[in-house]
């Protein structure tokens, strides 16, 4: 495969294009279709998966009525208020697997709920960003490359919350809250066994901004500081200073799964690529490479941070 492919694999914030479909170890991810503003198969691929969380929904309120609970009783036990439980049945709040587990087992439906989880799952991500999700999973290595936001890897909740809050046009407050879920699994990445390698290297403007506010940026640049230390994770910064950097066309992801097959996306402005052809991932390794040896050292950029603390 030696086109760009584009869309559910994107990033953040990106808009689907897909144009083939994708192999993972999950199984052939279809392409959604989505050619642009006047095709309307990227809405119906959303329209899908709305569909499948609708119909979760009313499956777990049918149980929830057959066991003779109501909400307020149903979400005591599983650990929600009422009204979350509306959101879950009506298909406006998508639960965690989790979740699902703790509803399958209070209401005795013997796996009907379960059965859900891998749909439900991928649901809870916009439609292009469900193959980057199963990327992610399948990861032995991941190295980015960013210049406008922290990476959603990378993200307290309060940042989180203060540009999804920026969204234009909004974006209402169930999905806020679900974007926000399931960008902190996604996060389990760093404490998965066997560990896989991750490297970062953003761009020194990124820990200047002050999304959401100083103290908002402080809890940031505090989290850096943590995920910076651990053992399989190396976080670098490229200076301002800096009189050259392989980096100026933008922010890039290279993702390495097991085989050593590697997946290369960029995204910017509503669209994105990926590339799975050969010689373009070895070029995106090589420049990241190059990109790594131009900016500070992980020993430097975590001092560099403990700096910009201070000044804060």
């Amino acid at each position: 495969m030696t086109a760009p492919l584009r869309g559910r694999w994107a990033g953040e914030a990106v808009v689907a294009v897909t144009t083939e479909p994708v192999e993972t170890d999950a199984g052939t991810v279809p392409g959604n279709g989505w050619a642009g503003d006047g095709d309307t198969g990227g809405r119906a691929a959303d329209r899908t998966h709305q569909g499948v969380v609708a119909a979760f929904g009313q499956t777990m309120k049918t149980l929830r009525v057959r066991a003779g609970l109501d909400r307020a009783e149903f979400g005591r036990r599983i650990g929600y208020s009422a009204a979350t439980v509306a959101s879950f049945e009506q298909g406006r709040r998508i639960p965690s697997p989790r979740t699902i587990d703790r509803a399958d087992e209070v209401l005795g439906a013997d796996g009907l709920l379960r059965v859900w989880k891998e749909q439900v799952e991928r649901a809870q991500y916009p439609v292009f960003f469900q193959g980057m999700a199963q990327l992610e999973k399948e990861a032995v290595e991941l190295l980015s490359y960013d210049t406008l936001v922290v990476k959603g890897l990378l993200q307290t909740e309060q940042y989180m919350r203060a540009l999804l809050g920026m969204r234009r046009p909004p974006l209402d407050q169930d999905t806020i809250e679900q974007r926000v879920a399931a960008r902190l699994a996604r996060q389990e990445i760093f404490d998965r066994r066997p560990a896989p390698l991750l490297s970062f290297v953003m761009d020194e403007s990124v820990l200047h901004r002050r999304y959401g506010g100083k103290e908002v940026l402080r809890g940031q640049l505090e989290h850096l500081l943590l995920i910076g230390r651990k053992p399989n994770v190396e976080l670098q910064i490229m200076p301002l200073r800096s009189e050259e950097s392989a980096g100026v066309d933008g922010p890039f992801t290279i993702v390495t799964k097991k085989g050593g097959k590697k997946f290369v996306y960029a995204e910017a402005q509503g669209t994105s690529t990926l590339q799975t052809d050969p010689d373009w991932a070895t070029l995106a390794a090589a420049r990241y490479g190059i990109i790594r040896s131009q900016a500070l050292t992980p020993r430097e950029s975590l001092e560099f941070i403990e700096g910009l603390l201070r000044e804060l």
